[in-house]
Parts: C-alpha cells; structure tokens; sequence
C-alpha cells in the first residue's frame, strides 16, 4: 500500500467511526468502503443461524428493485453466504474460494442478479458472528474492474474489524441516547422541579417543572446558568441548603438537606438538595448535586385520606393539617374554617402529639410527602410545579 493509499485508508477509518455516532454519515462511509476496495455497491447484512430470516441494515449502490429480490429469492442461492458459518471472522470470501468463476457465471444468481447490475464477481467478509446471527459485508465488482483479486481481499479484511467495532459503538450510543431521552421524558412528567447542578453551582439539566419555576420566578430565577433566589429568605435557605450539602458530600453522610422556603406571592415550596455520587477524575461540570422543589401549597395533589390513616388523625384534625398547608398562620385558619383560634391551637398540639413534628414548617414538609409524584395532564401551568 503506497503512502496515498495509507493516507486515503487512515481517512476511511476515521469516517467509519464517526458513522457511529451520527448516523446520517453511514451510507456516505460505505460508499467510501466501496470505493476503496474496488467495489461498485455494497451491503451490510445479517441473516440467522437457521437461514429463515435476512436484514439488510445498509447499502450503497444497489437498487431497491434488487434488494428485494436478494430478499425474496436469490439470498438462497449466493454461493457465498453459507460460507460464513464456517470460516474466521474477519476472512474474506470470493467466488473462486468456492467454485471456478466459469461455474459461478453458469448460475441463476449470476446471470439473473449479479450481472444485471453491471457486475462480474462479489466478494464478502464476516463482521460479526453469534449463534443467533451472521453479519457479513458484501460489495459487487463491476465488470470493468474484472474479479476479485488480491488488493480488493486484502482491503476488505482490513476494514471489516474497524466496521464491526463501529456497529458495536453505534448500538451502544443509541442504547444510551434511548436511556437518555427516556428518563428526560419521564422527569418531565414529574410535578416535583428537578434541577441537576455541577460543583460550581451551574445548571446542567432542569426538568419542565423546573424550567416553568424558574420563569415564574417567583421563588427562583435562571441568570445565564446559575439559579438565583428571588427574595432575602430564600437566598439564605438557598445558600445554607448548599453548604450542607457540599459538607455532607465531603463527609459522604449522604444525609438529604430539606428546607422550606416562601415565594415572592407568598406560596410555600419544599426545597430538598442532595450531593450525587461522583468518582474522583470526573470532569467538573458533570451533575454533583440534584434539588427538587415542590410547592407545598397543592392540596389538590395530596391525598388527605391517606395522611390521616397513617397518623390516626380526627376529620376536623385533618382539615386543620390541610389548612396549615393551604394558609398557614393560626388567625387566617381559624378564619378560613370559622372556628377560635384556641381550636386550632388545640388541634395544632395533637397533629404535633401524632405526627412527631415540633413546628408547622414539620407539618407541611410531612404532608407533602404524601404529594401525587406525577404532574396532570390537564389544569393551569402552575399546578405543573
């Protein structure tokens, strides 16, 4: 091989990996497969071990019109096909290593689908092999170009392990854009905000809870790639949220830092942040911490008859727990409900007696753990938060 044709495969090779990743350069990267080896078309194809079934994944240079009939008839009489369930991989395979070429041009497959294309010969090698599947290249020599020779076997054999490594990466790249794009879909349609933020405190990805918060505004706001907290409450709740947390981090407690924080209007969101697991050498702007917020004010997303089975709670208890949610402070509920306030103080000490918590922040926190995971499909924007 002379130094341009080095240079022309060294080139070949790298178009054949960057196939892998997008797959809109595959059909122009077998071309080039094609041409170098002195091929005039070219096709990947998989056919089972028990010869029922044949899949075509790529072709260059073929007609559609033939391509089935390879399908529908003739894959049963290549010659060459069933030669590799036997040989090394990697082998190439050309008529001559099966019959003479006289015999081969005496054949139905010859004179019915090789040579109506323009071609004289085919040669093939193996890219991969299991007990289920065989996938092999095919490229066709035009007449022009006369039989497979040497230089075509050769060039053949040294591509076909770059393209099998290839088709291995494309799978694994598309296995993992699926995972991707399904776990996204299924963050999306999560009530709960849910933001992932590197070291530096950058937003790497936010889910469309999120993405509708921070253009509310309300309580937190994106400035280029940072979040930043619309009043002096919430900055600090913010801030110490994150100290924490890097602390915790640093301490591997992986204890979860929960605060609750109160909007520009008033509204009352949970904030709990996390630090992620993350290996020493990684890259610093990979996700290291993830912060949900939920809005604690949505008792239509929360399930009264679940809470007071779980602490035993009286209905007017449950009512004044739902209130605390809703309003908040013990004047506006007992007005709300119209009741005294030394009612709802009353019913106040026993929801601190059954749930175990010291202070009304406790109780909401602990109600909306019991908050529907997922957003509605219908309803105003808000109540997607």
């Amino acid at each position: 091989m002379t130094l341009l044709q080095a240079n022309r495969f060294s080139s070949l090779v790298g178009e054949i990996y960057d196939a892998a990743a997008n797959p809109a350069l595959r059909s122009a990267a077998l071309e080039q497969v094609s041409n170098f080896v002195g091929g005039c078309a070219a096709t990947i194809l998989s056919r089972d071990a028990a010869g029922l079934s044949i899949e075509i994944h790529q072709h260059f240079g073929t007609d559609p019109r033939f391509r089935q009939l390879y399908r529908d008839r003739y894959v049963e009489l290549d010659p060459l096909l069933e030669r590799h369930l036997d040989p090394a991989a990697e082998q190439t395979v050309g008529v001559t290593d099966i019959m003479p070429h006289s015999d081969f041009v005496a054949t139905s497959f010859y004179r019915e689908w090789v040579e109506p294309q323009g071609a004289i010969d085919l040669a093939t090698v193996t890219l991969e092999r299991s007990n289920v599947r065989t996938t092999i290249l095919q490229v066709l020599r035009h007449r022009s170009r006369g039989t497979v020779d040497e230089v075509m076997r050769e060039r053949m054999r040294l591509l076909a392990p770059h393209i099998q490594r290839s088709r291995v990466m494309g799978r694994q790249l598309r296995a993992r854009t699926h995972t991707v794009d399904d776990l996204t879909d299924v963050l999306d349609g999560l009530s709960t905000a849910i933001c992932l933020l590197d070291t530096e405190g950058r937003v790497v990805h936010a889910n469309a809870a999120c993405r509708l918060l921070f253009a509310d505004a309300n309580l937190l706001a994106m400035v280029g790639d940072r979040i930043v907290a619309r009043n002096t409450q919430t900055d600090k709740i913010f801030r110490n949220l994150f100290e924490m947390t890097a602390d915790a981090a640093i301490h591997s407690t992986g204890r979860r830092q929960i605060e609750l924080a109160t909007s520009a209007d008033g509204q009352h969101y949970l904030l709990h942040a996390f630090a992620l697991k993350r290996e020493r050498d990684q890259p610093r702007d990979i996700a290291a911490t993830v912060l949900f917020v939920q809005r604690a004010a949505m008792v239509s997303s929360l399930v009264p008859d679940a809470i007071g089975a779980a602490f035993k709670l009286t209905p007017s208890e449950l009512r004044v727990l739902m209130a605390i949610v809703e309003i908040g402070g013990v004047p506006d509920i007992a007005a709300k409900l119209g009741i005294a306030e030394t009612t709802v103080k009353t019913h106040l000490g026993r929801l601190f007696e059954k749930t175990g918590a010291g202070r009304q922040a406790d109780l909401v926190k602990i109600a909306a753990g019991f908050a529907a995971p997922f957003a509605p499909r219908t309803g105003s924007g808000n109540d997607a938060v």
